[in-house]
Order: C-alpha cells, then sequence, then structure tokens
C-alpha cells in the first residue's frame, strides 16, 4: 500500500500491503507505524462524536447557539519525530476530518475554548487572548504510585496493580458526582499507564483557576514526596468524604486484595516501610517483635502481620489521635488515588484527546465505564494491529458503522455515544434554549418598558 492510498482513505485500499482474502486469518506486526495510523484514521476514528462533543450544542441548529464556540477550542497535534504544534482551531467537522488525515498526528490534545480564534492569537493583544471554558480535568498515572507496588514499576502496569486505577475512578467519580453534583463525566484509559477524566457539565466547564483549584485541593490528600514517611496526615474526625471512601472502597480493596497482591508484609524491607508511618517507636518495636517469632506460613503471613498491627494500634492502649488514626494513614497512603493537580487546576493545560492511539503501546484510549470499571483489562484493549486485522477480515469494502462495527473498537464506542454523548447533548440543548428564552424574555421586557 502506498502513503497515498492511505492518505486518501480509498474503498478498496490494503492494509499493509496485504491482499485481503475470503476466510483467511491476516496476521497484522505488532509495531505501531504512521502507515497503520493512518488507516485507522481514515476508517475508524470517530469524528462525528468528537466535534459534536466539543461542540456541546452549538451547531448552529438554534437561534441561541454560539456560532463561533467550536472555532475558538485550541487542538494540539503530535507528529512524527515529536513535532509538537498548538493553537490550532476547526470550524467544522470537514476541517478536522481532513487536517488529521493530512497531518497524521501521532498524538491529539484538546485545550480550552478561548476568549478568540487561538489560530489567530498573534492578532490580539496578549489581555484579548485568554481560555473562557474548559472541561475539569484529571490525570493519574500508576507510575505515581511506585513506592507502594512491587509487581511493577514506571510505565509498567499488570493485573495486580491496574486495580489501584479501579480504586481510584470509583473514589473521585462520587465525590464528583455526590459532593458536587456533577453528572457528565467520562473516564477514558490513557493507553498506557493510567486515566484521564473529563467532567463536562456547563458549571465545570465555565469554572476558573481558583475554583478548580479548590476542587483539587478538596480531592487532594496524598502529600509528600518520596522522603516523607508519612503521606497521609489525619487530624481530628474524618471529613464525610474520606471517611465514605475508607469504608466503601479503600479498606476493603486493601485488605481483601492489595496486602496480598503486593505481599505488602513478606519480608523486611516492605514491612518497614510500614512501620515508619507510626510515629511511637515503643508500639514499631513491639511489632517488629511479634513479627520476627512468627512462625505462620507465607501464605498467611501478610494478614496476620496486618491483624498484629491494627489490634496494637486500635486497642485503646495508645490514647494519642495520631496513634488511633495510623490505620486509616496507612491504608489511605497505600490506596488512595495520586492526582497530577497542575493538570486539573488550570484552564489552559492540553489533555490527550480519547480515541487516539497511544504511540508506545498501539493501545487505543477507550472509554471506561465508571460503574463497571473493575471488569476494564488494560491487556484487552483494542491495538492498532488487532483493528487493521479486524478491518481486514471483515472486508474494506463495507462503509462507516457497518465497519466499526466489525472491529473490536465498536463496543466503546456505541458507550460513548450512549452513556455520555446523548445525555450530555440533551442538558446542553436545554440549557442553551432555555438562556436563550431568558435573553429574549428580558429583550420583551426592555422594549415594553
Amino acid at each position: 500500500m502506498t502513503m497515498e492510498e492511505v492518505e486518501n482513505g480509498r474503498d478498496d485500499m490494503l492494509i499493509d500491503g496485504i491482499e485481503p482474502k475470503q476466510n483467511q486469518n491476516i496476521e497484522i506486526p505488532e509495531e505501531f507505524n504512521a502507515n497503520y495510523l493512518r488507516a485507522y484514521y481514515a476508517k475508524l476514528f470517530p469524528y462525528t462524536d468528537m466535534f459534536k462533543w466539543m461542540s456541546y450544542g452549538n451547531d448552529g441548529r438554534h437561534p441561541g447557539c454560539d456560532q463561533s464556540y467550536v472555532g475558538r477550542r485550541e487542538i494540539s497535534f503530535t507528529l512524527e519525530n515529536d513535532i509538537y504544534t498548538r493553537f490550532l482551531s476547526f470550524n467544522s467537522i470537514t476541517e478536522l476530518e481532513k487536517a488529521i488525515k493530512e497531518k497524521c498526528p501521532f498524538k491529539i490534545d484538546i485545550g480550552a475554548v478561548y476568549s478568540v480564534d487561538p489560530a489567530k492569537k498573534d492578532a490580539y493583544s496578549q489581555n484579548a487572548f485568554t481560555p473562557v471554558e474548559r472541561e475539569l480535568v484529571f490525570d493519574i498515572d500508576i507510575s505515581d504510585y511506585d513506592d507502594v507496588r512491587f509487581c511493577c514499576s514506571g510505565a509498567n502496569v499488570c493485573s495486580q496493580c491496574w486495580p489501584l486505577m479501579t480504586v481510584a475512578i470509583k473514589v473521585i467519580d462520587t465525590a464528583l458526582r455526590d459532593d458536587f453534583g456533577f453528572n457528565h463525566i467520562l473516564w477514558v484509559y490513557s493507553g498506557r499507564r493510567g486515566v484521564h477524566c473529563w467532567v463536562c457539565d456547563g458549571k465545570a466547564r465555565r469554572l476558573n483557576n481558583e475554583q478548580r483549584a479548590a476542587i483539587t485541593e478538596y480531592l487532594h490528600v496524598y502529600k509528600g514526596n518520596e522522603n516523607s514517611n508519612k503521606k497521609v496526615s489525619l487530624m481530628g474526625p474524618l471529613h464525610p468524604f474520606l471517611a465514605r471512601s475508607y469504608t466503601e472502597v479503600l479498606k476493603d480493596f486493601f485488605e481483601e486484595k492489595f496486602i496480598y497482591s503486593q505481599e505488602l508484609f513478606s519480608n523486611e524491607e516492605r514491612y518497614e516501610k510500614i512501620l515508619e508511618m507510626i510515629p511511637e517507636e515503643s508500639v514499631t518495636s513491639e511489632l517488629r517483635g511479634k513479627w520476627l517469632d512468627n512462625k505462620r506460613s507465607r501464605d498467611d503471613v501478610n494478614m496476620a502481620r496486618w491483624g498484629h498491627l491494627k489490634q496494637l494500634l486500635q486497642s485503646g492502649k495508645h490514647k494519642a489521635q495520631g496513634i488511633r488514626r495510623c490505620v486509616e494513614e496507612i491504608v489511605l497512603s497505600f490506596t488512595y488515588p495520586r492526582l497530577d493537580k497542575e493538570v486539573s487546576k488550570h484552564m489552559n493545560h492540553l489533555l490527550k484527546a480519547p480515541f487516539c492511539v497511544h504511540p508506545k503501546t498501539g493501545h487505543v484510549c477507550i472509554p471506561i465505564d465508571p460503574n463497571h470499571c473493575e471488569e476494564f483489562d488494560p491487556s484487552a484493549v483494542p491495538t492498532l494491529s488487532k483493528l487493521l486485522e479486524e478491518l481486514n477480515r471483515g472486508g474494506l469494502r463495507s462503509e462507516g458503522e457497518d465497519e466499526l462495527e466489525n472491529t473490536s473498537l465498536g463496543k466503546s464506542i456505541r458507550y460513548f455515544r450512549s452513556s455520555f454523548l446523548q445525555p450530555l447533548l440533551k442538558s446542553c440543548k436545554e440549557e442553551i434554549e432555555s438562556s436563550y428564552a431568558a435573553k429574549t424574555q428580558q429583550s420583551k421586557n426592555t422594549l415594553s418598558w
């Protein structure tokens, strides 16, 4: 297949030079490359859905629509060889689709909606070019948990440590809905080592930087750095949000799964990290003595030692509030979501778009259903090579929705539409109509006066 054939997205194009034959399983090499990505953009990327999302009902079909809205949204492309282009803008789905197919970006980032077209920002003064709207976003990476996971490190992830991301989704999603009243929340797999969250309610998009920082600080519990022995400090009674997170999610996860999967008490090096969180030397000395004398089998050592620790700290023998809080602090230190605060606090921060393909893994950045997030398996996410194989097996002459349905990406796009996009656009339409009716009535009242 020539590069020109891929760019043109011809109906009869072949993928990687392979002629599809009936009943033949075609092997696509795993490596990521621009030709595969061009085929993905030509055949599978959901341009219409993405554009509808970024328009938030401002599609020109209602007199109350903001005709300039979508054209003031910043889009960024990272091209091959790490060529980075910011402040792109597109006024129509046709423009967006054409640019993506021509440029074949290895990554697409979505930024804020600005006061003026970001592509023309140099024509305005610095004060005139400001972000006016942007989703409230969160970024959580598994690599930020490297001090508490022993199965993997860095960008690597496995079934033993990925549940930390599941717990993060449950805790943050519940807080955003129950404590702040947000409804239109999209969770997305980052493609490699974490998850992204997009809060898309109108009131969330219009938050200023100070309000975003306040919400972020509310959700931020884990503090300190690699040199800090104690990363979570609890003063007085637990805040209702933390108490709910602890009792409904974190405690059971830590005691029933994480202790075992990471073998947190299996050797001295690991349990010493936990003992360092206890500020009373007499307590840690007593526990060390018990654990060194412990003759239980290896299968039971983690829970046995955790039981000793809890019994000693919660026995009532120690009156200091700091000692009694240590059990909760340990659980929160190991399991509470670790947010990249800077991503959330500033309106002009860019975040990778859903349905991008991660260039290191080939994984598509698909949505995650927070109601069933424990079922999400990052190793089973559609990859670029798998999608191209599915396209070949399904026949390249099929078009549009039928072609998409023949791939493993179809389920994710259906979820995006039915569970996120459709309810969001319904809400946006109601908000636009309500605002327009109020302005119309105000105008009538002014004229009658």
